[in-house]
Parts: C-alpha cells; structure tokens; sequence
C-alpha cells in the first residue's frame, strides 16, 4: 500500500491508494481455511459459559 500520510486531502488520499490496488499483485489463495488457527469449542453442559 502506499504511503499517504502526508497527504492531508481524503479525497487525493483515496484516490493514490486506490491506484496502490490496483498496482499490487493479486493476493493467493487460502493453504488452509479461515479460522482454522481458532481454538476449537468442545460441547458444554447447560448453564456452563463458553469462554
């Protein structure tokens, strides 16, 4: 992404990071599913919190 702090304008600002965008590489895609990483929730009792 390009550096647009010292652009005070949010309009210029938008319009150079638009072009920033439209520049870069495509991203690839996902090796494993989103989420994968989160810890997984066993089945609780009744009235037993989650977290």
């Amino acid at each position: 992404m390009a550096d647009t702090k010292k652009i005070e304008d949010k309009l210029e600002r938008k319009k150079v990071k638009r072009v920033a965008r439209k520049k870069a590489a495509p991203k690839a895609k996902r090796t494993e599913p989103r989420g994968s990483n989160k810890k997984k929730l066993k089945k609780a009792d009744r009235g037993v919190s989650k977290r």
